[in-house]
């Protein structure tokens, strides 16, 4: 069994391209999610290592996400994938508890940089070639 990510955002497009952002030698079992409220119930019933979360999204947004995880006591490592890059919100969605903030559209290595830095992921020696 792979590790678990849940990746949370109201366009199919952007999912998928989180999906593809992941590393190639990562074995990932991943999860969507279309909106906040989705992601939640997902988040309730089962364990989840990784969130990669959006923040604009209709029902509940990835700033209400991240409070009621922090609400609900949900351990599970959080990065924000926006195209609202301000700083201010970088800083709000860091102090609600996400490791890290990356701007859309996701780069694979900064993604994989992230994951590595927190001990999630570590390359296989095939890939630190590729």
């Amino acid at each position: 069994m792979g590790f678990p990510v849940l990746i949370c955002d109201d366009s199919m497009l952007a999912r998928k391209s989180a999906q593809r952002a992941l590393p190639i030698d990562w074995d990932a079992e991943v999860s969507f999610a279309a909106n906040g409220r989705e992601a939640i119930v997902a988040l309730q019933r089962q364990h989840y290592g990784l969130l990669l979360l959006d923040l604009t999204m209709p029902e509940m947004d990835g700033v209400e996400v991240l409070e009621q995880i922090k609400a609900l006591g949900i351990e599970v490592f959080v990065v924000v994938i926006s195209g609202d890059i301000q700083p201010q919100m970088q800083q709000r969605v860091r102090e609600l508890g996400a490791l890290d903030f990356i701007a859309k559209p996701v780069d694979s290595q900064r993604l994989q940089a992230i994951l590595q830095g927190f001990g999630l992921y570590r390359p296989t020696a095939q890939s630190a070639h590729a």
